[in-house]
């Protein structure tokens, strides 16, 4: 029976990602199908969004097989506060101690 980790890295996977400004502490939410190049992308300046609050460090992330369901994870996150709240709130070490 083959390894399961073998059928994993066979698998795009779509992210939606909390990163934390250590310049002010806020939080900024975004999808990416690449989870490390997107961080660096953040902390190189390459986003215009969140270039002047750099470095950043990731606090949270979600994985999805669909592009379809992470995008709309993302825009509730973004758009719905009470979703927004209900994840802050689970996290809530893991963004204060970050």
């Amino acid at each position: 029976m083959p390894h399961l980790l073998a059928f994993v890295h066979n698998v795009a996977m779509h992210y939606v990602y909390l990163l934390k400004s250590k310049k002010n502490g806020r939080l900024y939410t975004g999808y990416t199908d690449d989870l490390r190049q997107r961080v660096s992308d953040h902390n190189s300046g390459k986003s215009s969004y969140t270039k002047n609050n750099r470095p950043y460090v990731l606090v949270y992330y979600e994985a999805y097989a669909s592009k379809d369901d992470a995008q709309k994870r993302e825009r509730s996150l973004k758009l719905r506060s009470n979703a927004s709240l209900q994840l802050r709130r689970r996290i809530k070490s893991s963004i204060n101690e970050s």
